[in-house]
């Protein structure tokens, strides 16, 4: 059996250009991610100049509007960007959604007027961006964040404490929701904040079990003030925005879960091929073949869930079930593969000399950020059967 890791994903593109920028990022992940990942993360070292090369190859703004500074890329071909680097180092791919993740808000909801000063500089000028909805007592139930902006003349003065940032105190922007109003999802409101604002402080980085190279922190928010025009959209619209935000990023999540996927799969192939027991390698052996077979199943079932959960989002056409679909499912593969490789690899797999064993570690975050994959069955049962009775 040939090394499968010889073999790139045979991609369904819709445009030559898409094609070349799949070759682009291939380049990219061969000449600088990959070769550094397992030491880099083994470290706990943020890769912030490769984030610095993605912005200056225009990757850090595929899906937006090229009058901004973005790539016009549809979400299938943006997707499918996202798994080839979360193949390579998720801290790197799932580094990159994040950042998409907090220019959505003002891509979409902000004023031209906004959109013209703020954007190209976010999207292709090299700064890194971070999203700040969760906090320490409400994470799925993010209507009922605390965080409070008060209105002084012309400012807004943001007071309290966000928790699980992704980027958390190495941003050079963050998009906060914050409260304005009553309590519950109307009373909600969207910010931009610079990095460097006086009063923003982070806390030490979380010790996580995967993701070391990602740095997630706390944020807290001492008076920081605000001018009134990095409000983004109307007063009271944040929590809305932050639903639509979440719908694509779930999408986000799901490529960089297949992306894990695949590097385990490729990984697991790889050794079967060379490892032999009683005369002959084990990838000859049916109990590990059918197991082979089940991974590259969930894997390939996926990549197609999350691709037409993209196309609908390309044709304007609801997406919120089949983004949670998505997510729900490929991350949940994620799991099951990553844990499959390191069965398949054996004692081998178990050591930190063999890339399975991180991204087993790795995929377990996949099932909980951007909403809980629980969280997701809420959200796909709703739309099936309506809210729940009370």
């Amino acid at each position: 059996m040939p090394d499968r890791a010889t073999q790139p994903v045979d991609r369904s593109l819709p445009t030559e250009e898409a094609g070349e920028l799949i070759a682009l990022v291939r380049d990219i992940v061969h000449r600088e991610i990959a070769p550094r990942a397992a030491e880099e993360e083994d470290a706990g070292h943020f890769p912030r100049e490769l984030f610095s090369l993605l912005s200056a190859s225009g990757l850090l703004g595929l899906p937006y509007d090229s009058e901004y500074g973005g790539a016009d890329q549809p979400y299938e071909v943006y997707l499918q960007v996202l798994e080839e680097l979360a193949a390579a180092r998720l801290t790197v791919g799932l580094g990159v959604s994040v950042h998409s993740l907090a220019c959505h808000a003002l891509a979409g909801y902000g004023a031209k007027e906004q959109r013209a000063e703020l954007l190209p500089a976010m999207l292709g000028g090299g700064l890194l961006g971070a999203y700040c909805l969760s906090e320490p007592s409400s994470g799925s139930d993010a209507a009922s964040l605390r965080t409070r902006a008060v209105r002084d003349g012309d400012d807004w003065v943001i007071t309290g404490t966000k928790a699980w940032i992704t980027h958390g105190g190495i941003a050079d922007f963050y998009t906060v929701l914050a409260r304005t109003g009553a309590e519950g999802p109307r009373g909600i409101t969207a910010f931009l904040v610079p990095g460097d604002a006086a009063g923003l402080q982070a806390a030490a980085p979380e010790k996580k079990m995967g993701m070391k190279g990602s740095p997630t922190a706390q944020l807290h928010f001492d008076g920081v003030r605000v001018p009134g025009d990095r409000r983004i959209g109307e007063e009271g619209q944040g929590f809305a925005i932050a639903l639509s935000a979440l719908d694509s990023g779930r999408l986000g999540i799901a490529a960089c879960a297949v992306g894990v996927a695949q590097a385990a799969l490729d990984a697991a192939l790889g050794y079967a091929a060379e490892r032999s027991q009683f005369g002959r390698p084990i990838a000859d052996f049916q109990g590990l073949r059918f197991m082979l077979a089940d991974m590259a199943t969930r894997i390939e079932a996926g990549r197609a869930l999350y691709l037409a959960a993209a196309r609908l989002r390309d044709a304007g056409k609801p997406f919120s079930r089949q983004a949670a679909m998505a997510k729900l499912f490929c991350t949940d593969s994620a799991m099951s593969v990553t844990v499959d490789a390191v069965q398949v690899l054996g004692g081998y797999g178990y050591t930190a000399d063999f890339p399975v064993e991180r991204l087993m570690r790795e995929a377990k975050v996949l099932q909980i950020v951007e909403g809980t994959n629980q969280i997701q069955r809420m959200v796909i049962a709703r739309h099936l059967a309506g809210p729940e009775s009370r």
